[in-house]
Parts: structure tokens; sequence; C-alpha cells
């Protein structure tokens, strides 16, 4: 029977683990800390994004081959993803509309944690808590794991699923990325991804706390990406899902030297042509009521004020290039 040892039991080193052992190998998983999948209880707020509800393949970004990429996404299709959650581990998704993911129906990401567990242990595996690997070596009959406190395992493959550098504290501190680099892998640099954004001086400090879906676009030198979603102001800059989505590529133009990013946030729903009919004269209506029945209203002041228009203005005394920089700020407004 063929041995294999992952390192790591997390998502990505549940998940390996289980498929291994379904597979009929003799699967080991070790994990540092006591419990496991620290990660997974931290995401999504405590709720766990498990999935989402559709799939696009441009969200997924590497520096290996873009093509090798494309074959893993679409070797397993989200459909079969999501009745393995259902079917196999056992947990009910829901979608979130306003984010298009995938919940567990509790809304309880320990339970994706303890569920992914409890169906590798039904596959099989065999689960080494509390145990560090401090290194891994290939041998003359496949590999040897040292790990603290105990005899080192014997394997035929290794699985290093130890996460990267993004939260030490949950046992992801980069150990795994120093180990395989020393067996002579390529590791590309890392950068931080999925964070929020900075701004100094942050320009609308005065915003925080306002909260709105929006589309967000950030463009540096040779890359894009654009990310619809919650959008949060906060006191030094800008959070929620639509900047997490799109903050490597500010990330990485900083990190490299390179210009910085431009980013640019369309507010609503509402194109160019759909604001040209909200901002018709309509009798005595004002220009800061048309924005707020799209915006929150501190938000509708501020884009206003930035705009060089009075609030207190009649539609039908908006001056055409009023309007026309009024409406570039509401589709495409600089950050």
């Amino acid at each position: 029977m063929r041995r294999v040892v992952v390192i790591g039991a997390g998502a990505a080193g549940s998940m390996a683990a289980i498929f291994a052992a379904a597979a009929g190998a003799q699967t080991v998983l070790v994990e540092r800390t006591r419990d496991g999948g620290r990660k997974i209880l931290i995401s999504g707020g405590g709720r766990c994004n498990i999935l989402p509800a559709s799939a696009d393949e441009s969200r997924f970004i590497t520096d290996s081959s873009p093509n090798l990429l494309r074959k893993m996404l679409r070797s397993w299709p989200l459909p079969e993803q999501i009745a393995f959650f259902e079917e196999e581990v056992g947990l009910r998704l829901v979608e979130e509309a306003e984010s298009a993911k995938l919940f567990p129906a509790s809304n309880r990401a320990r339970d994706v944690r303890d569920g992914l567990l409890a169906l590798a242990v039904r596959n099989g595996v065999h689960l080494i808590m509390g145990t560090l690997v401090p290194g891994f070596a290939p041998t003359a009959a496949g590999w040897r794991v040292d790990r603290d406190g105990g005899t080192p395992l014997l394997a035929d493959a290794v699985v290093v699923a130890s996460g990267g550098l993004s939260v030490p504290h949950t046992g992801s501190d980069g150990l795994g990325l120093k180990l395989v680099e020393g067996l002579g892998h390529d590791v590309h640099p890392t950068y931080a991804a999925l964070t929020p954004l900075t701004a100094e001086p942050a320009p609308f400090a005065k915003l925080s706390g306002v909260s709105l879906p929006v589309t967000l676009t950030a463009r540096a030198e040779g890359r894009k990406a654009t990310a619809t979603g919650g959008f949060l102001f906060t006191h030094c800059g800008y959070s929620g899902p639509a900047v997490l989505d799109v903050s490597h590529v500010a990330v990485r133009s900083r990190a490299e030297g390179a210009p910085a990013a431009r980013l640019n946030v369309r507010w609503t729903r509402l194109g160019n042509a759909e604001w040209e009919v909200a901002l018709r004269p309509r009798g005595t209506r004002t220009v800061a009521s048309a924005l707020r029945a799209e915006l929150p209203e501190r938000l509708a002041g501020t884009l206003l004020e930035a705009a060089r228009v009075e609030p207190g203005r009649l539609l039908a005394d908006l001056r055409r290039d009023e309007r026309l920089r009024l409406i570039e700020m509401l589709v495409s407004g600089a950050l």
C-alpha cells in the first residue's frame, strides 16, 4: 500500500489527505497545532465562505504557468465541489447574494473544519496533532519526515500544505516554503494578498464605517483586477471583499517599486447612460436627492463636494460640464 504523509491540517491539507486515503493510500496527516484548520475558523468572519457561487477563472492569480492553473481549476468543476461538501462532508450550503459566495447553512466555520477532519478519519486517515515537522528529505526508499518528539515517518510521497505567511499564530508562518526551497524547488516571492488597503493621508477618513456594494478596479503596470462586492471605508483606508480581491495589484506594485496602482470605483450599479437619466431635471428635485436615492447620504455629500457641485442645486440648473464631471466620479471615481 502506498504511504502518504500530508503536512498541515488546514483546508488544503485536509482535502489532500481525504482524497489520498480515498484512493487507497495509507495516509498520515501531521499538524503542528493541537486542533488544525485555524485559518478555516477565521475565514469569512468566522462563517467560512467555502466556495464561490459561480466559477470565474480570472479571479485566480499565479506566477507559475497560467495553463497549468486553468487545468487545475477545470479538473474539478464547481457543481462537483458543491456535491462533495453537501453529500460527503455533510454540510448544506447557502448562497449569500451580496458576496456571491457559498457558506455553511449553520454559518459556523467550525462545522467546516470539523467536517473535513471527520471525513478524513472516516476515510482512514491517521491524525497526528500538536506535532511540528522541522524537515523532510528523500531517501533511497522514498521520504523521511522528521517530527519533534517522535520517530521519523517514512513515506512514498509527501504533500506539503503548511500554508504561507499570512497568519503566523494559526501555524502558517512560512516554514514549509523554506523547507521546499531547501530541497531545490523554485519559490516565487511572497506578497500580501486579500488584505485591506491604507491611504496616507486618508482622503475619506470621515466616511469611516460607511459600507456599500461597489465595482472596484485596480490597475498597475502589466496587471489589472476587477471585483464587485462589499466595500468599507476605514479610518485609514478601505476594506471589504471587493478591496481584498484586488489588493494584490496594489501590494505588488508597491513591493516592486513600480508606480502606485490606480484604483477606480463604480459606486453603484448605474453606468454612464443610467446616471444621465437619473440626473435629468425633475421638477424641484436637487442633485443631492438624486444621489441619495442610490448612495449612503454621507458618501453622496462627499462625492458632490469632490465634484465641486452644490448639493442643493436643482437638477434643472446643473450645467453640462458639472453633470459630466459628477457622472465620471460616480462611474469611475479615483481613490
